[in-house]
């Protein structure tokens, strides 16, 4: 089988300048994969890097060649493992890379048997989560503003990005905009432990679920000491990156927060979910300011979790791809337009 190989970088701008503890990003670099079979069948695939994981758009344009050269050499599009295994072997970092490599192909597969990514691994559609839309970092007046319009848009669970020395403050003003939403704090690694365990005691008392990477991940012992001494659930996130830092975590957090941009693959993704399950630990799917080309394929993943954070499409000012309807946060994987993971050109 002759498999041909091309991919493309595009710039994305944001529907609204997005903050977090770290900084503020105004347009999304993503490089589009394309796959495609002898018979013009086309998978789609999509890398959003993080310069906070040591990847950019340069370096994944830089590896890409020989990424794409790997998966010419397997030549089958349904040898999923053989070519994860290669990408691997070729590529040992740069994550989103790699994701964006198994996302076409697992496109390409499914699409060439005719189904939806999710029936191709047997999951039910009726057991994705809900979505979280995010509220990034802004003035206490324009978060106030976002959190109205995100909860008159029809979202239901909010994330709320803190670590300013204002957070009391703008979690009281989302409550006051958002008083029946399902709330969820995300700290990007920007407290103390011991912040973070104060910070907790009054979060609960205004309804949040959980924390999210409350400390550094250069910190396991301060994650640790939040863990157990939080009044609310631990999500890690830059704490769990690799399916290695699952065990490392097991102690430390009760959530398991998975971005494909950092698994490196599809399978590796559902490899890491299997383990936190083992574990005992719950499951959570984020991502980055992505277009659908990847966050289609997250959604794929959706019955598997316990939460989902999908909402990286949703944050751009336009995407040139369309993806698994998720109206209100709700992924609608039973009504997914099409085989395979759903990505497809928004002009088509």
């Amino acid at each position: 089988m002759t498999l041909d190989t091309e991919f493309e970088r595009v710039s994305l701008p944001l529907a609204d300048p997005f903050t977090i503890s770290r900084g503020t990003q105004t347009e999304a670099e993503n490089v589009i994969v394309r796959v495609t079979d002898e018979g013009g069948m086309t998978g789609i695939g999509g890398a959003a890097s993080s310069a906070h994981y040591g990847e950019t758009a340069d370096t994944v344009t830089a590896v890409l060649p020989d990424l794409l050269d790997a998966v010419e050499a397997v030549g089958d599009p349904h040898a999923l493992h053989a070519i994860e295994s290669e990408l691997a072997a070729v590529v040992s970092d740069n994550p989103a890379a790699r994701a964006a490599v198994s996302i076409a192909v697992h496109d390409l597969a499914a699409k060439r048997l005719g189904v939806p990514l999710y029936r191709l691994w047997g999951l039910d559609a009726s057991a994705a989560p809900t979505s979280s839309y995010t509220i990034g970092l802004d003035t206490t007046d324009r978060v106030r503003e976002k959190t109205a319009a995100a909860v008159e848009g029809g979202y239901s669970v909010l994330k709320i990005k803190l670590g300013t020395d204002r957070d009391r403050e703008l979690i009281d003003a989302v409550r006051d905009a958002a008083p029946d939403a399902r709330l969820r704090v995300d700290a990007n690694e920007a407290w103390t432990p011991r912040e973070a365990v104060e910070k907790s005691e009054w979060l609960a008392d205004r309804n949040v679920e959980f924390v999210e990477q409350p400390v550094p991940a250069t910190e396991p012992e301060g994650l640790k000491f939040v863990y157990e001494r939080s009044a609310l659930p631990i999500a890690a996130d830059e704490s769990c990156v690799t399916l290695a830092d699952i065990p490392a975590i097991a102690d430390r957090c009760d959530i398991a927060n998975l971005k494909l941009m950092k698994t490196g693959g599809l399978l590796e993704a559902k490899r890491m979910i299997a383990a936190a399950r083992a574990h005992g630990l719950e499951v959570m799917c984020g991502c980055m300011i992505e277009s659908n080309a990847s966050i289609a394929a997250a959604a794929q993943l959706a019955p598997l979790l316990d939460y989902a954070d999908l909402d990286g499409s949703l944050l751009l000012a336009e995407d040139p791809y369309e993806g698994v309807a998720m109206a209100d946060g709700a992924i609608d994987l039973g009504a997914q337009e099409g085989a395979g993971t759903g990505a497809r050109p928004t002009d088509k």
